[in-house]
């Protein structure tokens, strides 16, 4: 209904803007993604998604398009509301989330307060096919080095290191080398644990 919104930002925290439009200000939800990219000037334009429940008009704004699309798709899985899907953005980049869901990365979905191991595995199940097609992403290179992270952040925990801890050490080795073998990547993360 309303696609976005142009006009003077009159009042703007990390959770919330409002915007006058031509005499009527909207007050409008956002993620700290958005808040990190709205410019240093009066004047915004914000995509926005308008949540229409009982008993409240509730506006989201986004900087960008794509954020707003990521939004949305999220809130059309089961159990995942509008406030949860503007924690997600808030809490990790909207290009880490489209990556874990692509990949089938249940931890980094998880590692979201308020997410459970089972809504994070919903997430996936839900949008891995949508993610794949409208990202145009490659699903057997991405899938291939996380499976090899996984395995080796689960041998890991079961030599009995801290999965934060691991995972840091894990991600560095990969990033350093994308194609090592799990064995390669345990290797190096027990001389750098």
């Amino acid at each position: 209904m309303i696609a976005h919104l142009q006009g003077k930002l009159v009042e703007k925290n990390p959770t919330e803007v409002i915007i006058d439009c031509a005499g009527v200000g909207y007050q409008v939800n956002i993620s700290l993604h958005t808040f990190s990219l709205l410019p240093n000037t009066d004047f915004i334009k914000l995509y926005t998604h308008l949540l229409i429940k009982e008993d409240a008009h509730t506006l989201y704004g986004f900087v960008e398009k794509s954020e707003r699309e990521i939004f949305r798709m999220l809130i059309s899985v089961s159990g995942i509301g509008a406030n949860i899907a503007r924690t997600m953005l808030s809490s990790i980049d909207p290009k880490q989330i489209i990556n874990a869901i692509a990949s089938g990365d249940v931890g980094v979905i998880q590692s979201i307060k308020g997410i459970g191991n089972k809504t994070a595995q919903r997430v996936i199940l839900d949008l891995k096919e949508k993610v794949l097609k409208l990202y145009d992403l490659d699903e057997v290179s991405v899938v291939q080095n996380n499976t090899n992270r996984d395995e080796a952040l689960s041998a890991l925990e079961v030599l009995g290191f801290v999965r934060k801890t691991s995972e840091k050490v894990v991600e560095k080795i990969v990033k350093e080398d994308p194609d090592a073998t799990v064995e390669t990547i345990i290797k190096k993360a027990l001389k750098a644990l």
